[in-house]
């Protein structure tokens, strides 16, 4: 007896011995945690590729609006990796190790004189991903280019960002196209005219001309994913916001409609407030002065104002102080902008949708009392069904201005999501 139970003992032994932990050999992957530092956290996630012979990592904080920003200077020596990425204004330098079993990546991040240390979590295969899937669609004989999210658990409702102003592409509402996905929506963003993949001149043409293109991209977007106007609502910001009532009073069907620092002015008074808050300190008392020549600038731009009398008052002033803190554009080289003149305020007096209107208290470019007067409108348009909301501490972007412990990072206001989802909510949960 005492033999056989020697006999089994060894069989045990050797089995064990043949049939060591499995080690998870593979590093590759999306590693996802929280970022903190005082009162400065994020959620931030490294994700590791890797080809034939080299490692790939990209960079994502959806509330900095960093979505896959690749890496620079990847150096993989056994369990560790290190790389960095170089803002305009500094350099991060990532150095992280694999442990557990691959199943975390621990690093620290270094940017002037502060490092913080950070432990990220490998995700589960395909959690929280979403489906996205880039079209294309015709809009005044124009091939404008989008991306449609598709969200893991749908609510059946869906939200287009109309384009803004500028050269910017679809890049800058990625974000919140993949955010408000993971909150249940379809979501769908495209690249303006000129810009991005889409053809055209964004710079030559009006405002209206700009928001047809967006009323086309709703009803594509509509046949596309055989969800119903009515579930749809609209959400744009700054110009792109001073845009949802037009499209509101063209899709009448529309759910409802979200302005985000939005002008109640037309936008050659909104530049213009932006100019004098910028430079107000440094002119002093002499500021009205010299924003009636920056105005007349403007004016000039819009095609309001003639190039001989803009000439003649440029000569007379150039001798003031603070002249060289006026913007003035090669005169002969100027193309007539009429978007300067738009204004949203007719439109939002018909608008009869519910309407969300958010405002940064720290807005440098649209003035507080923008809201009052949209408010006053939608009234004129007997509609009581809006809601005005301020962000404490929001800048125009909506990005949080207050004091930070880690000013090295700027992120979304802490409440701004939130304040857009749960009013959404009230408005689709009946529908």
């Amino acid at each position: 007896m005492k033999t056989l139970n020697c006999v089994i003992l060894l069989i045990l032994i050797v089995s064990c011995q043949n049939n060591p932990k499995k080690i998870n050999t593979i590093k590759e992957g999306n590693y996802t945690g929280i970022f903190s530092y005082g009162n400065f956290t994020d959620n931030i996630i490294i994700e590791v590729e890797r080809d034939s012979s080299n490692y790939q990592v990209f960079f994502t904080s959806l509330e900095q609006n960093a979505n896959r920003i690749p890496l620079q200077q990847i150096n993989v020596v056994g369990d560790s990796i290190n790389f960095k990425l170089q803002s305009d204004y500094f350099t991060y330098t990532f150095k992280n190790k694999w442990v557990d079993n691959n199943k975390k990546l621990q690093g620290s991040l270094t940017v002037d004189t502060v490092t913080v240390n950070y432990s990220l979590e490998k995700e589960l295969k395909n959690e929280q991903t979403l489906k996205s899937e880039d079209i294309v669609f015709k809009s005044n004989n124009l091939s404008i280019n989008g991306t449609i999210w598709y969200p893991q658990n749908s609510n059946g409702n869906a939200l287009v960002i109309v384009t803004s102003s500028g050269n910017a592409d679809r890049s800058s509402s990625r974000a919140e196209a993949i955010l408000f996905a993971q909150k249940g929506y379809t979501t769908f963003h495209y690249d303006k005219r000129g810009t991005g993949n889409s053809e055209g001149d964004w710079t030559s043409s009006t405002i209206e001309e700009l928001s047809f293109d967006d009323v086309y991209a709703i009803n594509y977007f509509s046949n596309k994913t055989h969800i119903p106007i009515s579930k749809i609502g609209i959400k744009g910001s700054s110009q792109g916001a001073s845009k949802v009532p037009f499209i509101l009073n063209k899709l009448p069907e529309i759910n409802f409609g979200i302005v985000v620092s939005c002008p109640g002015v037309t936008l050659l008074e909104s530049d213009l407030n932006y100019w004098k808050n910028s430079n107000s300190n440094d002119i002093g008392n002499d500021i009205d002065e010299a924003v009636n020549l920056q105005g007349d600038v403007f004016k000039f731009i819009a095609g309001t104002f003639s190039k001989t009398d803009l000439e003649k008052l440029i000569k007379s002033k150039q001798d003031k102080v603070w002249f060289k803190n006026i913007w003035i554009p090669n005169l002969d080289e100027v193309k007539i902008d009429k978007k300067l003149l738009y204004s949203p305020i007719p439109y939002f007096e018909k608008v009869k949708q519910p309407i969300l209107i958010v405002q940064g208290t720290k807005d440098d470019i649209i003035p507080i009392e923008s809201s009052e007067i949209i408010a006053e409108a939608l009234k004129k348009a007997n509609n009581t069904n809006f809601e005005v909301h301020f962000l404490k501490g929001a800048s125009h972007a909506m990005n949080n201005v207050g004091e930070s412990d880690f000013p090295y990072w700027s992120k979304l206001h802490s409440n701004y999501i939130e304040t857009l989802d749960k009013w959404m909510s009230s408005k689709t949960k009946t529908k």
